[in-house]
């Protein structure tokens, strides 16, 4: 019955279709450029690329060509979700492909790096947004929420950080290869794992539905989940490693996409977030196959589908709430706050498991990058009433210029970490994989 009814449902009127291609090519080449633009002046290309969804949303388009900004994007349901689907499946991919090229042998080593920073990381900003979220203006306040769920909520969203906007950054500066690199995506997954645990519970705080039973089921979810992946590792590696034989980097690529999709699916059904399934994903076929077999994967993903989630991060961006002083004042606070939190948590963590002081300030550098991740818990906040419109925005600003800056600020602090012979041997390997697919594209 229910594919006789998929069969019945007709394909979207021509003239849907047509809008949809056109905004993602539009979104696409003014990412491309600008992304080019930012290399240029010596920014990543990140940079570039989130600022194209601020310029052709409200703020900017919206605000000097309605009309034009009112045909290109049109506010509807069914135009938007098609551009959300495009951009869900590029995380997806970005994020999965990210995390197949970490180091599980550095990732079982330094373990104890990883609960200290990730703990630290999270709890700091976790606490200085609760204790924010309990001084702000009530005007700032959801109409359905109570203080305290508002401040538990600010909380989680200052203390997340965005894997895709992380592993794009760590992509574009050369540096997925080095140790700080590997433990900042790392961290950045522990820290995830944790936010969306709290989220759940901030959910159903906000729904009425808080109590004992609810933190002992999304518990369970997120340790069955990681205990699933556990188990079916050694059936990734066996389906990688029949594949792999054949030497057509075709049919491995292909299977990276399905597992990582799939996970991505398995999470959401349990109330996780999918990127979160995603980068478990990556974990696995991490140990699952040679990095340099996912070559041409890798620069699909990087060179087309990234730039288009991040712009298309960039247009839930509206600052035209920031005309209110007030709302400018507090979101002001909150970004130095967000900033100053995860820098200071993520340092002192690095300190305290032996890393150099440079380290740390990358470590802490490259996780305040919280992108479309933030933007998504923002989301949730207004869905159920606790954020107001206004503190959505600020919200989604600082997502925005964190994601902006932690690039910067990791740039320079990566000045000062000499490079190790253990990273030198990655990044020969990588270089290796580069020219291997070259010449596989020429042939």
């Amino acid at each position: 019955m229910s594919i006789l009814a998929f069969r019945a449902v007709p394909p979207p009127p021509p003239h849907q279709m047509m809008l949809f291609l056109l905004q993602a090519g539009v979104l696409l080449a003014l990412a491309f450029c600008l992304g080019r633009l930012a290399v240029w002046c010596g920014l990543p290309a990140v940079v570039g690329e989130l600022a194209t969804g601020v310029l052709l949303g409200p703020a900017v388009l919206g605000a000097t060509a309605p009309g034009v900004a009112a045909w290109l994007l049109p506010a509807r349901a069914d135009q938007a979700h098609l551009l959300d689907a495009l951009s869900q499946f590029a995380v997806l991919l970005l994020v999965g492909v990210a995390g197949a090229h970490l180091d599980p042998r550095l990732i079982r080593r330094r373990r104890g790096v990883l609960v200290s920073v990730g703990s630290l990381g999270l709890l700091v900003p976790f606490a200085l947004g609760v204790t924010a979220g309990c001084l702000v203006p009530v005007s700032l306040l959801g109409g359905g929420s109570h203080r305290a769920t508002f401040a538990l909520f600010l909380g989680v969203a200052l203390s997340v950080s965005a894997i895709p906007v992380v592993a794009k950054s760590l992509s574009d500066m050369n540096l997925l290869h080095r140790d700080v690199g590997q433990l900042i995506m790392a961290c950045a997954a522990v820290e995830d794992a944790a936010a969306w645990f709290l989220l759940s519970l901030v959910s159903s705080m906000a729904a009425g539905s808080f109590g004992l039973g609810d933190t002992a089921l999304a518990a369970a979810r997120l340790t069955g989940f990681v205990a699933v992946a556990v188990v079916a590792r050694p059936l990734v590696r066996r389906l990688f490693r029949r594949l792999d034989r054949s030497g057509d980097s075709g049919p491995v690529s292909a299977l990276a996409v399905i597992v990582i999709l799939l996970s991505g699916a398995a999470a959401q059904a349990l109330e996780l977030e999918s990127v979160f399934g995603a980068f478990v994903a990556g974990l696995l076929i991490a140990s699952a196959v040679d990095p340099r077999r996912l070559t041409a994967l890798r620069e699909v993903t990087l060179a087309v589908l990234a730039p288009l989630f991040l712009a298309c991060a960039g247009l839930r961006a509206d600052l035209t709430a920031l005309r209110d002083p007030g709302v400018a004042l507090t979101g002001a606070v909150l970004l130095v706050l967000a900033m100053a939190g995860k820098l200071a948590g993520a340092s002192l963590g690095a300190r305290l498991s032996g890393l150099s002081r440079w380290e740390g300030v990358a470590i802490g550098a490259g996780l305040n990058a919280r992108g479309a991740v933030e933007i998504v818990v923002a989301g949730v906040g207004l869905r159920l009433g606790v954020l107001t419109t206004a503190t959505y925005t600020v919200v989604v600003l600082i997502a925005v210029l964190t994601s902006v800056t932690a690039p910067l600020l990791l740039r320079r602090a990566m000045t000062r970490v000499e490079k190790t012979a253990e990273e030198e041997l990655r990044e020969a390997d990588a270089l290796l994989s580069a020219e291997d697919g070259e010449r596989g594209g020429v042939t």
